[in-house]
């Protein structure tokens, strides 16, 4: 029951939010709400559900049961025509997760203190060492 309490509450906020954002302390009454539906000893959801929520599913049910059968249809057909595009983004997907994970290295994610250079040699026999244009290990030990 708490289920149905909260997401027709979320329907109902998804198209009301916008305006009622505005007023003082929405945030906090929406959190009371939410507090109270939730909690056994009040048992709000209960309350809810059977005293608004299913009289109206009761009294609408088999126009909300015609508006499910459309729109079933309507996405298995949209499925159905859209079957090589949606193929198609799957093949991408794959390729780009095999191509990101073929790219890691065994052992990069463990640090070494050393930065690689252009060919992907350490040159730093240190901790820390950096390598500069020229190949050559520098310290920064601050020593300077």
């Amino acid at each position: 029951m708490y289920w149905a309490a909260y997401g027709s509450f979320s329907m109902v906020e998804l198209f009301t939010d916008k305006l009622l954002h505005w007023f003082p302390l929405y945030y906090h009454v929406k959190f009371a709400f939410l507090v109270w539906l939730q909690l056994p000893c009040i048992d709000g959801a209960k309350m809810l559900y059977m005293n608004h929520l299913r009289p109206f599913l009761l009294e609408h049910q088999t126009r909300l049961d015609q508006i499910i059968g459309f729109l079933y249809g309507e996405m298995s057909r949209f499925v159905c025509l859209h079957q090589e595009e949606f193929q198609f983004v799957k093949t991408m997907l794959m390729k780009v997760w095999v191509s990101g994970t073929s790219s890691i290295r065994p052992g990069q994610g463990q640090a070494s203190g050393v930065i690689e250079g252009r060919n992907g040699e350490a040159n730093g026999q240190a901790s820390g060492a950096i390598e500069g244009q020229n190949g050559e290990a520098n310290s920064e030990s601050g020593d300077d």
